[in-house]
């Protein structure tokens, strides 16, 4: 199975002026755990995600105030929509991370987190997958 068969296609994208508790609102209400971060003064691409709030709150700093440019992390790694699930999992065990932003030529066309390849190898899945 590949990433494009796995990954979610509905991007959360928040700009870089976006408060930690405004960026928390836009990913609980999507129940999701990852926002990709387009800073319109440069061309790369950064992450938040709900560790990165956690880790913010949890050191007491205010998330009215602090803006996701603070908390995003910029030295990203990219996954393709060819990749396999089992490329993308070793990209994840070895950065340390639980989300990739997939990339096409155009930009950003989805994440894929841990929780859809676990979603993906599921027995349920799989048996569902040989029997229909």
């Amino acid at each position: 199975m590949l990433v494009r068969d796995a990954m979610s296609t509905m991007v959360l994208t928040i700009g870089p002026d976006h408060t930690l508790r405004q960026a928390a609102r836009l990913m609980s209400a999507r129940r999701i755990g990852a926002a990709v971060v387009l800073d319109p003064d440069t061309s790369g691409l950064g992450i938040l995600t709900e560790r990165d709030i956690l880790n913010a709150v949890g050191r007491g700093l205010d998330p009215d105030r602090e803006t996701a440019s603070k908390h995003t992390t910029t030295d990203v790694v990219f996954a393709a929509p060819s990749w396999t699930l089992v490329e993308a999992a070793e990209a994840m065990t070895h950065g340390g991370f639980r989300h990739l932003i997939v990339l096409d030529d155009h930009g950003p066309v989805g994440i894929v987190s841990v929780r859809d390849i676990i979603r993906c190898w599921s027995p349920a899945r799989a048996e569902a997958a040989l029997t229909g």
